[in-house]
């Protein structure tokens, strides 16, 4: 017989493990609570979008570019008034610097893989972040975590594209959807409060909103930023200086 016609034999794609299935159905359930107020928020992006008179292909742009919520709505409105390139760099840096002190909580260190560690950082936005934190530590797993993120931002992308579709097909502007992104870090901060973990956390927020109306309210939202991210470094020193000594005393 010939060797030639024998056919070669098939190689089967490697299962995925069934633990492995499990986190995956888990992360995605994880991102339902986040993705009712992420999928709205993306329509609301594309609506902007296309109100403002920009192409619709910024919304998907902005999307994947600068995943973040809060700053793609600011980055419309910059972008509309043809906003200086060094002020647009001054808000991008004030307000995304948050992420820096996510990093210290975030468990980037289950992830292994570099490519999909790099994949988790990128995609660290504040609903992700929020889900996480409600998450009991033995219930954290690499496949849960991209899960829930490659969700959330399906949900983003998939929203602002629905909301440039819409905004093509309305006849008048849509008024208001500014207040899509207040209603979801509300939303956020109302489901950090079930950790008392991050209640620290919370106090600090709600004593720099208050110092920052009284003191400049002109600027209440660059003064609280300012102030939240002093704070912090202040209650993360003592935590490590706390931590320190009690290893110490052990």
């Amino acid at each position: 017989m010939r060797h030639d016609l024998i056919p070669p034999p098939r190689t089967e794609p490697p299962a995925v493990p069934p633990d492995r299935r499990r986190q995956i159905a888990a992360g995605v359930r994880d991102s339902f609570s986040a993705g009712l107020g992420i999928f709205p928020l993306g329509i609301a992006l594309g609506l902007l979008v296309v109100q403002a008179g920009l192409p619709w292909w910024l919304a998907p742009a902005l999307s994947l570019s600068a995943f973040a919520g809060s700053l793609e709505l600011l980055l419309v409105g910059m972008t509309a008034a043809v906003t200086p390139l060094a002020a647009v760099a001054l808000t991008v840096f004030v307000v995304n610097f948050r992420h820096v002190f996510y990093a210290f909580s975030f468990p980037l260190h289950l992830v292994r893989n570099p490519f999909a560690k790099a994949y988790a950082v990128y995609a660290m936005i504040d609903e992700a972040y929020a889900v996480n934190a409600s998450l009991p530590e033995r219930e954290r797993s690499a496949p849960r975590l991209l899960a829930m993120q490659i969700a959330c931002e399906i949900y983003w992308v998939g929203g602002g594209l629905v909301g440039v579709a819409l905004g093509a097909a309305l006849p008048a502007p849509v008024k208001g959807l500014e207040f899509a992104l207040c209603a979801l870090f509300t939303v956020l901060t109302l489901d950090a409060f079930r950790t008392r973990a991050e209640m620290p956390s919370l106090l600090l927020a709600g004593a720099s909103v208050t110092v920052a109306l009284v003191v400049t309210p002109g600027l209440a939202m660059f003064t609280a930023l300012l102030l939240f991210v002093a704070l912090l470094l202040a209650r993360h020193a003592l935590t490590v200086r706390r931590t320190a000594g009690e290893a110490a005393d052990a």
